[in-house]
């Protein structure tokens, strides 16, 4: 497993790591504990160092899951985790039902204190969830973030979501340590300015790319439109309807083509090319199982194959 240093911290993060958030139970169908606590621990023995989990994900739930599959050997990995969002349904015009992103002091701080209480040790990365929707200044969240980590509490803050505006407004008013935001063979947003000002200034700012198999679009286990389950939210997800879908599904094709070359699967290939793009520190992939978590594992293992890349570019349209 290749290692890669995320700029401007101690932290040493494998270029595939572990998100969690379809072990929590929510919005992915049914979870097995049993199966996730499996999969969180072959995530460690490929290699995986790092998890990036949240308070949304199963209302804490995949926290609790990854704690205890871990046991002591927390302290020997790193885990990422978000902060902000409320799920009381409570939003800036009243009860509406949704989660909303808080990121007034207060708030911050009661939602970093649930997390130390479930992950049991202060938190290497605590990541903004996404925007404030409450009109807090960005100058307030970031003085919130930086007194959590002036006690001790985390160690570095990042930002999830955030366009480059106020990338790069955050980036002048503190130690923003990362970036996640998707990307993927079908998501190529990041490629325009945001790229740009994560590279920009003397140290360039660490990226965890998510989404990049497309919530399993790009695993090639798809022949035909798939039907998910009324709980599990690709079932109202349009890339896995008409068009859209058919589109995925050529290029995941593809990728299979290309893995079966390689004897590895096409979720391999489209973690591989991710991991191998400019300014991408890390890749985020979930998995529910540790078959699943052994060939996103395998990704790492094809970042130096050039030729491999060049057909998968041409496939892509480039």
């Amino acid at each position: 497993m290749l290692h890669r240093r995320l700029p401007g911290t101690d932290l040493d993060l494998s270029v595939i790591g572990m998100g969690c958030w379809t072990i929590g139970g929510q919005y992915w169908g049914p979870t097995d504990d049993t199966d996730s606590v499996a999969a969180v621990r072959a995530a460690v023995e490929h290699g995986i160092s790092w998890f990036d989990t949240a308070p949304l994900y199963g209302n804490g739930h995949a926290d609790t899951i990854l704690a205890r599959a871990l046991g002591s050997h927390i302290h020997k990995v790193v885990v990422a985790t978000k902060v902000g969002v409320r799920q009381d349904g409570v939003g800036p015009e009243g009860q509406d039902g949704h989660a909303h992103s808080d990121l007034r002091p207060a708030h911050i701080l009661a939602d970093c204190e649930q997390s130390l209480r479930r992950l049991k040790e202060p938190l290497d990365l605590l990541q903004v969830h996404w925007p404030c929707e409450w009109g807090t200044p960005l100058s307030e969240s970031v003085g919130a973030l930086e007194r959590l980590r002036e006690r001790g509490w985390i160690r570095h803050w990042g930002l999830c979501n955030y366009e480059a505006e106020d990338l790069r407004l955050a980036r002048s008013l503190g130690p923003v340590a990362s970036l996640q935001t998707p990307y993927s063979l079908l998501r190529g947003e990041f490629e325009a300015e945001l790229r740009a000002v994560c590279l920009e200034g003397p140290v360039p700012l660490g990226v965890l790319a998510y989404e990049a198999l497309c919530r399993g679009l790009l695993s090639g286990k798809y022949r035909q439109p798939p039907r998910f389950a009324e709980d599990d939210m690709r079932s109202w997800d349009e890339r896995f309807e008409g068009e859209a879908f058919l589109h995925g599904n050529r290029l995941a094709q593809d990728l299979a083509a290309i893995g079966a070359r390689l004897g590895v699967s096409a979720s391999a290939v489209a973690l591989g090319w991710v991991a191998r793009q400019p300014a991408i520190t890390a890749v985020i992939a979930g998995a529910r199982t540790a078959a699943q978590v052994k060939e996103n594992a395998r990704a790492a293992a094809l970042l130096d194959k050039e030729k491999v890349w060049e057909v998968v570019d041409k496939v892509r349209g480039l």
